[in-house]
């Protein structure tokens, strides 16, 4: 090779570099919080769609819907806020998860997405494009580890909706049917 390839060849391989360090990353959808050994919460940023569904898959292949509603669809999440007012428990026995956030500009049946992410359980990164939803849709992928011991969460009730937040007697919004917290027999005098 002449010296003008080989000065072609540094140039070109230079920009390359460059270019690639030059490439920002996304900044995160939703926030992590430790709570203890096992338990987390899930917070979404500023600027996601309005509504979410939260999903863990374990290094065993366990898949778990966090935000089970009487509809089985999507979630209204505020950012700053925790996803369904509640802190979730992680077995310690299923390893490493990945906690999948789908957030939605409408609500979305969550049982054709749980069988989507069955059958892309095995791939290490997915995003919205691999799923078929409605609307406007945004994946964020968050990991965590369990560990064994650790604290016990204080005046939370893991996996469900706490009951101190709500006043006795208040209706769940009209765009929130799976959100009503009232027990199922409540009212019902013998």
């Amino acid at each position: 090779m002449t010296r003008w390839m080989w000065a072609m060849m540094t140039v070109a391989l230079g920009t390359a570099g460059c270019q690639q360090e030059q490439k920002s990353v996304l900044p995160s959808r939703a926030e992590l919080k430790a709570l203890s050994g096992s338990t987390v919460e899930i917070i979404p940023k500023d600027g996601q769609y309005p509504y979410c569904l939260l999903y863990t898959v374990s290094e065993k292949g366990v898949i778990r819907q966090l935000t089970m509603t009487r509809e089985n669809r999507s979630i209204r999440c505020e950012p700053g806020k925790r996803i369904y007012n509640s802190s979730f428990r992680v077995p310690v026995e299923e390893g490493k998860v990945r906690i999948y956030v789908f957030f939605s500009d409408q609500r979305v049946q969550a049982g054709s997405l749980a069988q989507q992410l069955y059958d892309l359980r095995d791939k290490p990164r997915v995003t919205a494009m691999d799923f078929r939803m409605p609307g406007s849709v945004a994946v964020e992928m968050l990991e965590f580890t369990p560990q064994a011991g650790g604290d016990p969460v204080p005046n939370a009730v893991v996996g469900t909706t706490e009951l101190n937040d709500v006043p006795e007697g208040a209706e769940p919004e009209a765009d929130e049917p799976g959100m009503q917290l009232a027990a199922p027999d409540a009212g019902i005098q013998p």
